[in-house]
This record gives C-alpha cells, structure tokens and sequence, in this order.
C-alpha cells in the first residue's frame, strides 16, 4: 500500500510520518501530482495559516490536484478546514470539498481560552473513520477555528459549543483533532483510515 502525505508550507507533516511508522507503513511525503494520484491513500495534514496556506496550494496548483483525488483522503486540523467553503481566518475562499464555513471561537466566559487546546471526548462518531469504540474517547485538538456540525459531520466534540470533530463526503474524510498525537486512540482512527 502506498501512502502519501501531501508536502506543503504547513507544519506537522513529519509528525503524521512518524505515526504511521508506528503503525508499520512507510509513507511518501511528496508534492509530485503522479505520484498523489496513484497513491491508495492520501493524507493532508497542516498547522499553519489558512490564507497563506490556500495561497500556496493555488500557486503550485495542489488545490485542483486535491479536488481531483479519487482514493480515500484524510485531512487533518488545517487540512479539514482547508478542505471547507470558506474559513474567517483571513476571509479564505477555500477547497469547498464541504460546502460549510469555518468559524472563529468566541470565547463565551472568562476562563474559555483560544486555542482550544487539550483533550476532548468523541461522540455521535460515525462508521468509517470510526468504529463505536471511538465513542467517548478522548483525542488531541489545538486550533482557534472551528467547524459548525453540519450534514457531513462524522463526529462530534464540545468546547464553548458543539462543534465538527470530524467530516466525511465521499472519498474525503477529515478531523479536527491531531489522530498522531492522540496516543492509541488517534493511532486506531489512522489504522480505520487505512483500512477504508
């Protein structure tokens, strides 16, 4: 099985690498389009910053070749956000993969502080990415933006609000969370993933 990470300006792409060594595969992180298209499984990590990030994938044209991928695809964090309508983070236009709009946290009391960041429990998981042990299980989330639960809402977590923990449209599939820094839970949602 060829698995290939997607190599853009975001952080976090050796760290996904790492997590899948863990699980025994070796990974290509690549930019090349012939070698994501032949790829059995893509993954679209990221940390970083949605306009500039959009940005590069335009100029290097990875937004048309993500689009494209006809395999199953995991984006991750940025990569989830990324592959929504549009985000408020610097007013981007994004990949529109899901037809949702990404949100800032408001923090609704004094203590609510953005980034979330820290460790929230899975609910209402559906079957794909997820199995139903993953209900109630706690994974790794650090982001200042959020997405509304919505029609492609695979999974669902709570931090001032219920919110998108993981997306899923046809061959797309998503999470907020970091599943490689999410200890034996995240490592058995990336096992699920390259199962699909």
């Amino acid at each position: 099985m060829v698995v290939a990470i997607i190599k853009y300006n975001a952080g976090n792409i050796y760290s996904v690498d790492y997590a899948l060594k863990r699980l025994g595969i070796s990974s290509v992180v690549t930019a090349e389009p012939e070698v994501l298209q032949k790829a059995d499984k893509v993954i679209f990590p990221g940390v970083g910053e949605a306009r500039t990030t959009m940005s590069y994938l335009k100029d290097t044209k990875l937004d048309l070749l993500i689009k494209d991928l006809r395999q199953p695809v995991l984006g991750i964090c940025l990569g989830m956000q990324l592959m929504c309508k549009r985000s408020e983070e610097g007013k981007t236009e994004c990949l529109n993969i899901f037809d949702v709009d990404v949100k800032r946290f408001i923090p609704q009391k004094h203590e609510d502080k953005v980034p979330h960041m820290g460790w929230n429990t899975l609910s209402n998981v559906a079957e794909g990415l997820f199995t139903k042990e993953q209900e109630g299980q706690f994974v790794y989330f650090v982001h200042s933006y959020y997405v509304p639960v919505n029609n492609y809402t695979a999974a669902t977590t709570e931090y001032t609000l219920l919110f998108s923990a993981a997306l899923q449209k046809d061959n797309y599939y998503a999470t907020q969370f970091h599943p490689e820094k999410s200890g034996a839970v995240g490592e058995k949602i990336l096992a699920n993933f390259l199962r699909l």
